[in-house]
């Protein structure tokens, strides 16, 4: 990301970072000023008091919101056992001879607060927030401890008309700056989703609610399966899925872009369709149809359908899987955001790990040495 960061962000000239980057010995002062590497070059006698300056002057830049008392992020509370974890309204489930994790999601327990005041009121246990710490602290326990879980079905239950009357209050509220605060997190949330090294399953069951908010899970999904229909000798209704507003630009990709506009790209007409059902709830079929799902196997196929996926994703190289997925998720504009966390991440940390790097004689394992790396020239 560094080097991404030093023409996209800094704006250094190419040939000028290229030189900085090979010289061995840094650069100081005076030219790092001028080839734009440093904001300001001061003397040790004011330094101190020229990041006071600098703060100070940071602060009066920014706008004012009124005496505001903030939101107490109080710790999460989870049980964590051999192969599960569970939250208020996260729990997974870990299948280690399949190498897979199912994600539940739980739609909240009453509908939404009457208005902001009530919200605030509410603090860290307002369900879209409560929701989303919990699925952040999940998806990077699975990502830090849980190496060999590859792949990650991911699944909803709960009333799907509370989940739309929170969608509804976060739309109708964003200028807010607590529901402004919850919508930027839920961003952040859904693209280190996108970004984890995992394939993303999702699975949409009678009893599911992925709507609006919880609908960018399933278009984070690399595959989604949606059954068609009813289970036999099961009167929970069939399952739906429906698109709010939200779903049209507030929660953008590192690619810039809604997760609808990266997914119908090179069909515009699409999601122009798409937009025609905001707010509507619509069957597998309609689903299909409107391209919002992969698959809608009946109750028949259905178990079968969903063990052939999670097996044969068990069966790639987990390198492989990596590459292909930070390709495929993020078409169309490349920012520099896209370029340090997707693709780019994926090979250079595969680079990392080749023997030019960690082999006995690799730059990594003889750095601090003293010793010179011998490298294999071939590029892959």
């Amino acid at each position: 990301g560094g080097l991404t960061r030093l023409v996209d962000k800094r704006a250094v000239r190419r040939d000028r970072a290229d030189f900085f980057c090979t010289k061995e010995e840094g650069m100081r002062g005076q030219r790092a000023l001028d080839w734009q590497l440093v904001d300001a070059i001061v003397p040790t006698s004011r330094f101190d008091e020229a990041l006071l300056e600098r703060a100070h002057k940071v602060a009066a830049e920014q706008t004012k919101s009124g005496a505001l008392s903030g939101v107490q992020l109080k710790p999460l509370k989870r049980n964590l056992a051999a192969n599960a974890l569970a939250y208020e309204y996260v729990q997974v489930d870990i299948d280690r001879e399949l190498g897979a994790a199912t994600i539940t999601l739980k739609g909240p327990d009453t509908d939404s607060p009457s208005d902001t005041g009530d919200a605030l009121a509410e603090g860290a246990a307002f369900w879209p927030l409560a929701l989303l710490r919990q699925l952040d602290d999940a998806i990077l326990h699975l990502r830090f401890n849980e190496e060999t879980i590859g792949t990650w079905l991911l699944k909803s239950e709960g009333d799907q008309s509370r989940v739309l009357s929170y969608d509804q209050f976060l739309n109708s509220n964003d200028d807010h700056w607590f529901i402004r605060e919850v919508l930027c997190y839920a961003e952040r949330v859904f693209k280190r989703l996108d970004l984890s090294a995992r394939t993303l399953l999702a699975a949409i069951e009678p009893g599911s609610c992925f709507a609006g908010m919880l609908m960018e899970v399933v278009l984070a999904a690399d595959q989604s399966y949606m059954l068609l229909g009813q289970f036999e000798d099961d009167e929970t209704p069939a399952a739906e899925i429906g698109l709010t507003a939200l779903n049209f630009g507030a929660f953008s990709m590192v690619n810039g872009i809604s997760r609808l506009e990266s997914r119908f790209i090179n069909t515009p007409e699409q999601l122009e369709q798409a937009q025609t059902t905001v707010n509507q709830m619509l069957d597998a079929e309609a689903a299909e149809s409107a391209g919002l799902v992969t698959f809608i196997p009946d109750d028949i196929d259905w178990e079968d359908e969903l063990r052939i996926a999670l097996e044969s994703r068990a069966g790639f190289s987990a390198d492989a899987l990596t590459g292909l997925e930070a390709n495929l998720r993020f078409p169309g504009p490349e920012t520099m955001e896209s370029k340090i966390f997707s693709r780019l991440s994926a090979w250079q940390n595969w680079i990392f790990q080749r023997p030019n790097a960690v082999g006995e004689q690799g730059a990594l394992t003889l750095y601090g040495s003293g010793g010179l790396p011998q490298f294999d020239k071939r590029r892959v």
